[in-house]
């Protein structure tokens, strides 16, 4: 068997197989060991599609031979290439980390089935990016969100079934959005195939029910990707679930559901009509009371995870702001943010893990005089703020500076002045992390100087690192980002 003509099915088909021999081995050190090597084997692959992709373009991989329309087709483009990376990259760097924190956050009977259910959450986020067929991505976006339901409810306290619970309710109004919207659009050219059916929409006349499917499938990611207003299950279900589930989560699920928005726009309906019917309007506006209100909200929060998980809703509004702009400029800076993004707030997410495991709780009370504890999460913490905030030198500042510019390609400025406005709200948030770490005493209860277990360290320095080292030298991601985004504006095949 030619392994390498399988190639673009093969980051999807290793985890999922993992899966149930993990269920079926019922030991967590061999579901851990099935789970860590799976998710490496699916970063290989990626790394080779996006080798493959810079060289020969587009690769399209019929399954069992039959050819598109008619069969299901993987379609592995720039765009996806780069977020299978990110994702699979971010699996293979969080799997390590949840050998020790999953040991203390679990029961020992329960670690089999966590690493099962991540195993399945990574084949679902993968199979979402590689499938170029409509009802293929319902189907893929369903196992990530059924696994991810368990693995947020698999929590430490009873406030996770309620946070899972909150996701379930959302995720499926926003899942059944979206499948409306597939079979409107399945209605009007009678084809599952995502460019066969942008091919055959040019010639449909009654654009009614193409531009209800439009608003259905925008209603259904949106909820999916937590934009402004539709956020409010994200802050619990990041802030109550495994450690190792918010660093994974928050650098993954919002992003590839920004994916799926993207492709039904640029891939399927085309940006001449998504932008004609005021879709870029109202991501604007949604974009900028993300960026304020959810950064306003973060301020405020008494709980280290959950101030990041409101950050990550601000943070989303960047990603949602660039591509409000339907300019080349606005889609990389978008498309770059989604990864930079990513890698930050997992890094993040990971070293405040790091930090309850240590000192028993996330509130910022019981973290008074973390820098005196703890002081390399504490300084990791603070490098990976300044790449929310954008400061020179991060990655975060690549993504604002090209929104920046985006904005200026427009005309306006009062965007750049809310672009810069909305991170100064980042610096307070950041700032009151490092006051109750650098500038308050540890309380009496706490534990002597501590250190991470050398595999979470190792792990969450890695993310951080990437963060400065994407910030200093940004041709590969920038690169990427802005090949992917010519793809999709058509201005390149």
């Amino acid at each position: 068997m030619n392994l390498a003509a399988h190639l673009p099915i093969l980051p999807v088909v290793v985890p999922l197989i993992s899966a149930p021999i993990a269920v079926l081995s019922r030991r967590g050190s061999v579901a851990f060991v099935l789970a860590t090597a799976a998710s490496w084997a699916a970063l290989a692959l990626a790394v080779a599609l996006w080798m493959q992709i810079q060289s020969q373009g587009v690769i399209s991989y019929a399954i069992g031979n039959w050819p598109p329309p008619w069969g299901i087709e993987y379609r592995i483009d720039a765009l996806s290439a780069f977020v299978l990376v990110l994702v699979a990259g971010v699996a293979a760097i969080v799997l390590p980390y949840c050998r020790r924190s999953i040991e203390a956050e679990l029961p020992r009977e329960q670690h089999y089935l966590f690493y099962a259910m991540f195993a399945l959450c990574l084949a679902g986020l993968l199979g979402i990016v590689a499938t170029g067929d409509a009802f293929n991505i319902f189907v893929f976006v369903e196992i990530a969100a059924l696994a991810s339901y368990v693995l947020i409810a698999l929590g430490r306290d009873r406030k996770a079934l309620v946070a899972s619970y909150q996701y379930l309710i959302m995720g499926t109004i926003g899942a059944t959005f979206l499948v409306i919207g597939i079979g409107l659009l399945y209605l009007m050219t009678g084809t599952l195939n995502l460019a066969d059916m942008r091919q055959r929409l040019a010639g449909v006349s009654d654009m009614r029910p193409v531009l209800t499917a439009l608003a259905f499938i925008t209603v259904g990611m949106s909820l999916k990707l937590a934009l402004f207003p539709l956020h409010q299950w994200l802050p619990n279900a990041y802030a109550h679930a495994p450690s190792a589930v918010s660093a994974f989560l928050a650098a993954t699920g919002a992003k590839v559901s920004v994916y799926v928005l993207l492709r039904f726009y640029f891939s399927v309906f085309g940006a001449g009509l998504v932008f004609e019917v005021g879709v870029g309007e109202v991501l604007l506006v949604l974009s900028l009371a993300a960026m304020f209100a959810a950064s306003a909200a973060a301020i405020f929060q008494s709980d280290l995870k959950k101030l990041l998980a409101y950050s990550s809703v601000a943070q989303i509004g960047y990603i949602t702001l660039g591509l409000s702009f339907g300019s080349v400029t606005g889609l990389t800076a978008s498309i770059v943010h989604l990864f930079n993004h990513g890698i930050t707030k997992a890094g993040l997410f990971m070293l405040a893990g790091g930090a309850v495991l240590v000192m028993r709780a996330s509130s910022m009370s019981r973290l008074a005089g973390l820098g005196r504890t703890m002081p390399l999460t504490s300084f990791g913490i603070v490098l990976g703020g300044l790449g929310l905030i954008g400061v020179p030198g991060t990655a975060g500042f690549i993504s604002k500076w090209n929104l920046i510019v985006a904005a200026l390609e427009r005309s306006q400025w009062w965007l750049v002045f809310a672009i810069v406005l909305s991170s100064l709200l980042a610096v307070v948030y950041v700032w009151r992390f490092v006051e109750v770490a650098y500038f308050r005493d540890p309380p009496e209860s706490a534990l002597p100087r501590r250190a991470l277990p050398r595999s979470m360290a190792v792990a969450a320095w890695v993310m951080i690192a990437a963060s400065i080292y994407f910030g200093l030298d940004s041709s590969l991601t920038l690169g990427s980002a802005a090949s992917a985004a010519q793809m999709l504006m058509g201005a390149r095949p």
